[in-house]
């Protein structure tokens, strides 16, 4: 309310007089005062980099919360497609392709980065052709 309208405010008996001082601009609408959302924003943005998910945090089993299929599609999905590309690319010949698939699907290596280093140490290709 404006303190300088006190009088003319205390006269006001009406719902027309009342609306009248707001349109006037004599009453007005205090801003509600909410809650700040700023430490939440701050906590998404350290889940997003991997924080706050410790022991503590977890809520479901290990494979409850990645099960074992997804982990192995995760694994052997860029495996396969290293595989194929070094194929297309002439850089293995089929039977080395289906050898390493073979050993790929039996679970021999743990990532792409293992696959290189088996492929290497055994000579099927150098060390320049791994980093394509």
């Amino acid at each position: 309310m404006d303190p300088d309208r006190i009088e003319e405010i205390a006269k006001a008996v009406v719902k027309r007089d009342i609306r009248v001082l707001i349109k006037g601009g004599a009453i007005k609408n205090r801003q509600v005062r909410g809650i700040s959302s700023g430490r939440k924003k701050h906590m998404r943005k350290q889940k997003e980099k991997g924080r706050r998910r410790g022991h503590g945090s977890r809520k479901g089993a290990k494979y409850a919360r990645l099960p074992r299929k997804e982990r192995w599609i995760k694994t052997i999905r860029p495996i396969r497609a290293y595989l194929r590309q070094l194929r297309d690319d002439k850089i293995i010949d089929r039977k080395t392709y289906r050898k390493y698939y073979l050993k790929a699907k039996g679970g021999e290596f743990r990532s792409k980065h293992h696959l290189k280093t088996h492929l290497i140490a055994d000579g099927v290709i150098k060390e320049e052709e791994a980093s394509r």
